[in-house]
């Protein structure tokens, strides 16, 4: 949803970068630039005017004069203004003293609010809660059917004894699950209320109504993020008409211009709680003002990275995999290389992960492109291998890869290509489980290794005295070896290279050692 914005800043940034000392021509500049960015980005206009103002203010002290960095100090004012605007510190769930905790969902029809309780529900189950989902929307066509699907999907149980479609009175349904609930030992209630196309006088009586009867412990505003200006204005309203306590951003994951996430939360004065951002139950978690201006300003968002990987991943098969890595590559199997695979599409969408990664703005298009089936044909052909396969693929052949292919679905040439690229995974992370960083030529416990000198035995011998090309030459240095090969072999030859039983005299020495003797 931030994409335009985050690719509107950085470009802006990277021209800040590029100067050493930045005079006040160029802090307006910035903050023009900022100003276009956040106003197509749909943000509120008075909004914008007071985060620019901000910025201005900070980057035209000292805060910025003094700086060692100039062009990162503005880039951290940046990042600080935006945490304020959106909510600043993470606003967390007040539970009551005494359960059942009473949770109000409000919001138009179409913002999500129904999907939203499920989500919720599920979110909070996962926190060691027992939440109940109230079917409180009695005016939509079949809303109370869809909370029962959602309901069960979650795995949380479903209050709804009405049939809905226009029968039956919300305020006694709201009344009747906090008792309910109190019987059946659940500690939350969640009740999704009805919507309406628009703000209107009926919709505003009945949500008024409910929360008198209830008295909730939180009023949650659900808000469509992709209805831009609209959801400052709706906002607004509800505050002013029935009250809330925290705001929820539906949709979170579309291709709108997200001025309502930036807006709203400086507007109402309430803190977004919570964001979905995908279709999938588990694509919702608490928001964090922080992270996203991280995420905004294309400096990734690692912790919410590593609190999805804490969840999925077990600390004890961990520690298993990263000792049987120690051992040897051979002890790393297909068969831990498909329970590894299978652990992080646990986690969700790789494309998304790989978005919580410092630096991928750059490569947004390229990670937008990603076929997330892979990992799927990838399992595929692992699971139709025999378990001898997988744990020596080595015995591999080409009959055997005929096989795998037919059993999966695939191409020859795919299983030959998994396994050749399981070997080279298997290298890698052998090596940077004893402590190496692959891949680096030289480097102590790299996958390179320094250069060698080859040995004496293997380097190029010297060519010997070459024949000369003149036919009457060569035949006269060929008599003068001739002749020296016959005195040799008449003397029989001595010692350091002296005639055999002849006279030290008769040996001249070269005049390199001549000069080395003592005068006479």
């Amino acid at each position: 949803m931030f994409d335009t914005l985050s690719d509107r800043l950085a470009s802006t940034f990277k021209n800040l970068r590029s100067r050493g000392r930045l005079s006040e021509a160029d802090i307006d500049a910035t903050a023009r630039e900022i100003r276009v960015a956040l106003l197509e980005a749909d943000v509120a206009l008075p909004v914008v005017r007071a985060f620019i103002a901000r910025v201005k203010e900070r980057s035209l002290g000292a805060e910025v004069s003094q700086a060692l960095n100039p062009a990162q100090q503005v880039v951290k004012i940046v990042n600080e203004e935006l945490v304020g605007i959106l909510g600043g510190e993470t606003r967390r769930l007040r539970f009551a003293k005494t359960p059942p905790t009473v949770i109000l969902l409000a919001g138009l029809q179409g913002a999500g609010k129904t999907t939203l309780a499920g989500k919720l529900g599920h979110w909070l189950k996962s926190q060691g809660h027992a939440p109940l989902l109230v079917a409180c929307d009695l005016q939509r066509p079949n809303a109370v059917g869809q909370l029962s699907v959602v309901a069960e999907r979650a795995g949380v149980a479903v209050f709804a004894p009405e049939p809905g479609n226009g029968v039956g009175d919300p305020v006694k349904v709201a009344q009747d699950s906090v008792e309910y609930a109190r019987t059946k030992q659940h500690d939350v209630v969640i009740v999704d209320t009805a919507g309406r196309l628009g703000i209107d006088e009926e919709l505003m009586r009945q949500a008024a109504d409910i929360r008198d009867a209830v008295r909730p412990d939180e009023i949650l505003f659900v808000v469509d993020a992709m209805i831009g200006q609209d959801a400052v204005n709706t906002a607004e309203a509800f505050r002013d008409g029935v009250g809330f306590d925290g705001v929820v951003l539906s949709k979170l994951d579309g291709d709108a211009r997200g001025g309502a996430a930036l807006s709203i939360a400086h507007v109402t004065g309430r803190q977004i709680m919570f964001a979905s951002n995908g279709e999938k139950l588990d694509d919702f978690d608490a928001f964090h003002p922080d992270r996203m201006a991280s995420r905004i300003l294309g400096m990734g968002d690692v912790l919410s990275l590593i609190e999805k990987a804490e969840q999925t991943f077990s600390q004890a098969e961990a520690e298993k995999m990263a000792a049987k890595l120690a051992k040897g590559p051979k002890e790393f199997t297909l068969e831990d290389f498909l329970a590894q695979m299978e652990q992080v599409r646990k986690m969700g969408s790789i494309s998304k992960l790989l978005g919580m990664l410092p630096g991928m703005g750059q490569i947004r298009e390229q990670i937008n492109n990603l076929d997330e089936r892979d990992v799927d044909r990838t399992a595929a052909i692992i699971k139709s291998m025999t378990p001898a396969e997988r744990q020596d693929p080595t015995i591999i052949n080409g009959s055997r890869r005929a096989r795998i292919a037919r059993g999966s679905g695939v191409e020859v040439s795919a299983v030959k290509s998994l396994v050749e690229r399981f070997f080279e995974a298997r290298k890698m992370m052998s090596k940077m489980a004893q402590g190496g960083m692959p891949g680096l030529p030289g480097m102590p416990g790299a996958g390179g290794g320094a250069t060698k000198r080859k040995p004496k035995q293997q380097q190029k011998k010297a060519k010997g005295k070459r024949r000369s090309g003149n036919p009457l030459k060569r035949a006269q240095e060929e008599q003068a070896a001739a002749e020296r090969r016959a005195r040799g072999a008449g003397s029989g030859g001595g010692a350091f290279g002296l005639p055999a039983g002849g006279d030290s005299q008769d040996f001249e020495l070269p005049q390199e050692f001549k000069d080395l003797l003592p005068p006479k």
